[in-house]
């Protein structure tokens, strides 16, 4: 019961218009990774044919459907019921985050006004999310990186991490970036240090968008660049990075 009151309490907003009922479960299993869920709600019209999709995790999940009629057609009401609850819960609840579902930039001003309290809030939605709204967020997580697919074979995986480098911008000026940050006059930092430093720089930042599932990974395939050193007397076991002395700052 002591543990569960020092957890901080998050709310998980869901725009049902506007989000895939089909990753439900790792949203929340992410959210849970920073606190206790108190509040879950979906929001949209549901004697529309669009919210079938929800229906059957509302009751799996515990989660409270919202109802919001559509009252001209071509305007989101529900983006409007969400914001309004969502104020009325940073003022009223006991909470220390939030987590808004959705790709919608209809959210940056409430991202950014939840920021401004000092509460924690964490963005979900699609690659196409305007980048406005992402960087709003403390931390944002693409739905993409959370659908779940089966692990190809290595040489799939080579090369399907090289097709990806090419699409988006390969990540190591980033994780130099947060090394420095993290680091400061230092020669070696915490892993978790250079991760949350990672974060900072970048909201969106996922090691699972170039294909590996932790930081540890990633930095794996730069053997040139960085070292990592594990402390197994420490339980759990502490990771700390370096850079290697041809990327040092002199």
């Amino acid at each position: 019961m002591e543990e569960q009151s020092e957890q901080q309490k998050f709310a998980v907003l869901i725009d049902g218009d506007n989000a895939q009922a089909s990753i439900l479960a790792q949203v929340l299993a992410e959210v849970s990774k920073f606190g206790l869920i108190t509040i879950k709600r979906i929001y949209g019209d549901w004697t529309t044919n669009t919210m079938n999709q929800w229906k059957e995790s509302l009751h799996k999940h515990a989660i409270q459907p919202m109802q919001q009629f559509r009252y001209t057609v071509g305007k989101n009401a529900t983006d409007s019921m969400m914001i309004i609850d969502a104020m009325d819960l940073l003022h009223n609840n006991d909470l220390q985050g939030f987590c808004i579902v959705s790709s919608d930039s209809d959210y940056t001003r409430l991202a950014t006004r939840i920021r401004e309290e000092g509460i924690f809030i964490i963005g979900v939605g699609e690659k196409k999310t305007p980048e406005a709204f992402v960087n709003a967020c403390n931390q944002f997580i693409y739905c993409e990186n959370l659908a779940v697919t089966q692990k190809p074979k290595k040489k799939a995986r080579r090369k399907k991490k090289k097709e990806e480098e090419q699409e988006t911008n390969a990540p190591l000026p980033l994780l130099i970036q947060g090394f420095e940050t993290a680091a400061k006059e230092e020669e070696w930092t915490y892993l978790a240090t250079m991760g949350n430093s990672l974060r900072q720089l970048d909201s969106a930042f996922d090691p699972r968008s170039y294909g590996h599932q932790k930081l540890q990974s990633l930095l794996k395939d730069y053997p040139e660049t960085f070292v990592l050193k594990q402390d197994r007397s420490k339980k759990p076991p502490v990771i700390t990075v370096a850079l290697k002395p041809q990327h040092g700052r002199g």
